[in-house]
């Protein structure tokens, strides 16, 4: 018998969550297996209230025939406030196998009901604190412990504001600005802390640092404070658990006292200031020393306790850190850091210092041409750290309530730097969500490993709570449009269930009456829905449910995704066409007009085109859900707005109404042509590409599916050449310019290194990074069928890369384990591996492969245990794969490689008449041999049809050359 293993079950995405609100608890678990093709049969799940408990359990599934193991909800007794519960599974397999129960794990519960609140919301006496004192406030209070010992304590806490927790002088946990950023009005985060070691019999302290963070800072264009409120306060309730069963409460309530420390000054935008010299010594300990400095009273204020929430998202941490690779003199004079890489997150120094030296930083992006920091970007955002020393022994800082993007600082007063900066007393620390990495992707190009690497930075400089656009200027904002184009990336390079839960539950909370979207959520901003910006509503869940299969967040938005639909179907001149309204289009396109931001797409061709894909989209929701009337009346919308679309921006001869790229795009990945069509919309849209000396000119809207349209059509050749495109404008030439994160602009930096603008021009805004979705999905490989959600069941379909990617490789820890797919080629040799987790099948299209001659690990690939069938198609092979890793090796058929060389051959195309009638005149012939019946949409029958104008003579020569032969 083989070893059969359960393997890192967790509960609602988490390890051993702490305070969770769900009724029914969902559970997943792996499976690891030594033998191939592995699929569970059947689970057991047991849950129960004690570690020792589970020969009387709370809950028993019993053998479970069933071969779900993810999101698999708790069904046993309802559950209870503040109560902790263990849980182990174990599987049966398709072999015959029983597995041991895996190691035990557990959840704990939140305060499950507003009405278990006894702690009042509290802030400083109006009279002795000036509410709007920019200093932070600092609240404590002291309490007497003396029932016993202490089996367990657990603080349940959250702020209008962000705070820090402390007991006994120690920080309760590494989290940053909690409770984050939410729909405040209708939803605020609490956060659960186990303080059980930090208490002590007797005298103990609790207390609390506030400052105003996203709540009450000026977020948004117009830099007003106040959105939420005008007043900081504090919540706080500690429930202590004696081992004799007896339970205490304290809570924040009218006996805590409130002072100001060190912090003077901190805000989202503008950074913070302290000075070390006004923070009370030991103001969280139970020191008698500790009161000194003249703490005053608090007072209650009246906030409501209905909106409180158990922390959704994986919360805000630093997750880094980073040293200076360098510290440096510009010619301006100013002593600059450089970290090396685009960041998010804040400085933390060490300095020894005669009190009140001061210490000063400010953050910015890049160098101006001319070698000296560049502020201009950041607009009004000020991105500046103020330090003033207490003196006298060694001090060590970094800012506790805001966050900035950068990567040189400029630093003023530090002791020595006019004979240099120490880069030991620095240190970068990156904050973001604590999302788990899943992704993984590399290739044969350094260039393009970057770009990923950008991909990835990018996304964790924004994904800071909420999805922001940006995380420098002042704005930071969580703009749909930008979440929703960039979700497919976000959740294959990061374990993104949690964080998504959250946002979109705001969005829901912040959805205007009439089922319109504000532009940015939270919404700080107001104004008018918009295309492919309001439509986050519907893609975003669904696309959390196709990485996820989480069918409880896709029914919980369901209402939110049809009022979208249905708000669109009310604005247009019919039900069919949306024409009308304020669109941002095709945002930042390159073929806009002068002084426009909009690209010469139609905005009301983008409209519609959306209206019918959030259609699409809901009526397959309501297909999921089993809303069986819901999914035939929106596929019946559907087929009319498709109908109205082709009406309205197709042609009689088939050609898109709109000569753009963008409009050619959204045609072709939203299926609003039909098959006839859709062959020469495909070459008008190469043709576009072509024409422009393949490069694109595709804005927020089109570029994020352009490379997809183009590898679906069989133009995947173009597609490479568009990825691997180092002059502007193309995704390497910002990587050729030295970037480490995705540009706002293409072309942000220009080649004479000047600037496109100071007005919008963020050097990390993840929006172009969805180019990486493709290149997971066709360079790598790596994609999921799309019947089946989470890559339950894979597919691993290698496109290949011409001539300049000779291996690429991809790799994502799904819910079920890791899947991975890699090639390489290697003169006409491909090898293919494919690693497929336990409880998950595989389909393997292998292009150019002669199933007779295919092997895998050596041997024939039709006798390998775990290939469930094997068929030779006009185009290679098709396998069907159980779990396992297989290595796959074949020399590519005469037809790919033929069809493979000429592809090669026409990457960099130069204008010679000779070598275009060499070209058509041979392949005529080429196109009737019988070995390219099938080459319907191949690169030869392209060649063929576009009589291909730019061709090195020499290369076309050699190529017929080595045919003829």
């Amino acid at each position: 018998m083989g070893a059969l293993t359960v393997e890192r079950v967790t509960c609602e995405y988490r390890t051993n969550p702490l305070g969770l609100s769900a009724a029914q608890p969902r559970l997943s678990w792996q499976l690891r297996s030594d033998r191939r093709g592995t699929l569970q049969r059947a689970y057991r799940i047991v849950v129960a209230a004690g570690e020792d408990c589970y020969e009387d359990p709370l809950w028993d599934s019993g053998r479970t025939e069933s071969d779900q193991s993810i999101q698999v909800p708790y069904d046993g007794p309802g559950l209870s406030s503040r109560t902790r519960y263990y849980y182990r599974v174990k599987v049966w397999d398709n072999h015959g196998r029983e597995s041991e129960w895996s190691e035990t794990a557990w959840w704990e519960m939140g305060l499950l009901d507003h009405s278990e609140w006894s702690a009042q919301w509290i802030t400083p006496e109006a009279g002795a604190i000036d509410p709007q004192e920019e200093a932070a406030f600092l609240l404590r209070r002291g309490f007497e412990l003396h029932g016993g010992a202490i089996a367990s304590a657990r603080i349940y806490a959250t702020a209008a504001g962000v705070y820090e927790l402390y007991v006994n002088g120690e920080r309760v946990s590494d989290e940053l600005l909690v409770p984050g950023w939410t729909s405040y009005p209708n939803r605020l985060q609490y956060q659960t802390y186990d303080v059980t070691g930090l208490l002590q019999t007797g005298r103990n302290v609790a207390g609390i640092r506030l400052g105003d963070g996203w709540y009450k800072s000026g977020m948004g264009f117009e830099g007003k404070n106040f959105k939420y409120g005008d007043r900081r306060a504090a919540l706080l309730q500690l429930h202590v658990r004696y081992t004799d069963g007896r339970e205490e409460v304290i809570g924040t309530d009218g006996t805590w006292t409130a002072a100001t420390g060190g912090i003077r000054y901190s805000t989202i935008y503008h950074g913070e200031t302290y000075d070390a010299r006004l923070e009370p010594a030991g103001w969280s300990t139970a020191e008698p020393s500790a009161m000194d400095g003249g703490w005053k009273p608090v007072e209650v204020l009246d906030l409501r306790l209905d909106t409180l929430v158990a922390q959704e998202n994986s919360p805000v941490r630093v997750t880094e850190r980073l040293r200076p690779v360098s510290a440096f003199v510009t010619p301006a004079g100013d002593h600059v850091l450089d970290l090396g890489q685009n960041m998010v997150g804040r400085m933390r120094f060490e300095v020894t210092a005669p009190a009140g030296t001061r210490i000063v930083l400010r953050h910015a992006e890049v160098l101006d041409k001319d070698g000296n920091i560049y502020f201009g970007n950041l607009r009004p955002a000020k991105q500046t750290v103020e330090y003033i020393c207490r003196g006298g022994e060694a001090e060590s800082y970094a800012p506790h309530f805001s966050f900035m993007g950068f990567r040189y600082v400029k630093v003023e007063g530090f002791p020595g730097q006019e004979n240099g900066l120490p880069l030991e007393a620095f240190t970068g620390e990156v904050m973001h969500s604590d999302m788990e990495p899943a992704g993984e992707f590399d290739c044969s190009n350094e260039l393009v490993n970057q770009l990923q690497r950008n991909i990835q930075w990018g996304q964790r400089g924004n994904f800071l709570d909420v999805p922001t656009d940006c995380p420098q200027r002042d704005e930071r904002l969580g703009w749909t449009g930008d979440a929703q184009v960039f979700i497919g990336t976000a959740l294959f390079n990061y374990q993104g269930g949690p964080f998504f839960t959250k946002w979109l539950r705001d969005l829901k909370a912040e959805q205007l009456p009439d089922g319109g979207v504000p532009f940015v959520i939270p919404d700080v901003v107001g104004g008018a829905s918009s295309a492919a910006w309001g439509d986050a509503a519907v893609i975003c869940p669904w696309t959390v449910y196709r990485y996820y299969d989480d069918r409880r967040l896709l029914a919980e938005q369901y209402d939110s995704m049809q009022a979208w639909v249905e708000y669109i179907r009310a604005q247009g001149e019919n039900e069919y066409l949306w024409n009308t309204g304020f669109h941002f289009g095709d945002w930042l396109a390159l073929d806009a007009k002068e002084n426009s931001y909009i690209g010469a797409t139609p905005k009301e061709l983008v409209a519609t085109a959306y209206y019918a894909h959030s259609t699409r989209l809901l009526r397959d929701s309501a297909t999921v859900l089993g809303y069986e009337d819901d999914a035939r009346r929106y596929g019946e919308l559907h087929q009319g707005i498709v109908r109205a679309f082709r009406e309205e921006f197709v042609t009689a001869t088939g050609r898109i109404a709109s000569p753009t790229q963008t409009a050619h795009v959204l045609a072709l990945m939203f299926d609003l042509v039909d098959d006839r069509v859709k062959p020469r919309v495909a070459k008008d849209l190469n043709d576009l590409i072509a024409e422009n000396g393949y490069h694109l000119s595709t804005g927020f809207v089109g570029t994020p599916y352009l490379c997809f349209a183009l590898s679906n059509s069989g133009y995947h050749d173009t597609a490479v050449k568009l990825l691997l495109q180092e002059s502007y404008p193309g995704w390497l030439y910002s990587v050729s310019k030295g970037a480490t994160t995705i540009w706002e602009h293409w072309d942000s930096i220009k080649p004479d290194g000047s600037f496109w603008s100071d007005d919008m021009n963020s050097f990390n805004h993840y929006a172009y990074g969805a180019i990486g979705e493709w290149m997971y999905r066709r360079v790598a490989g790596l994609d999921m069928d799309d019947a089946v959600p989470a890559y339950k069941r894979v597919r691993i379909e290698p496109l290949f890369g011409g001539r300049k990617l000779t291996h690429a490789r991809a790799a994502h820890r799904s819910l079920y384990g890791r899947v991975e797919t890699g090639w390489r080629m290697d003169g006409e040799e491909i090898e293919v591996h494919v690693e497929i987790p336990a409880n998950t099948t595989a389909e393997v299209v292998l292009k150019g492969a002669s199933l007779a001659a295919l092997k895998e690990g050596g041997a024939d690939t039709a006798a390998s245990e775990g290939v469930e069938s094997a068929v030779g198609t006009e185009q290679g092979a098709r396998l069907v794969v159980g779990s396992g890793t297989y290595r796959f090796r074949y020399r590519a058929a005469d037809l790919f490689r033929v069809t493979y060389t000429l592809e090669t051959t026409i990457q960099d195309l130069l204008e010679d008449e000779a070598a275009e009638r060499a070209l058509r005149k041979h392949i005529p012939h080429l196109m009737d041999s019988p070995m390219l019946n099938f080459a319907k949409n191949n690169s030869l029958r392209q060649l063929s049809e576009n009589g291909m104008s730019r061709v090195k003579k020499e290369q076309v020569l050699a190529v017929l050359q080595e045919l003829a032969g």
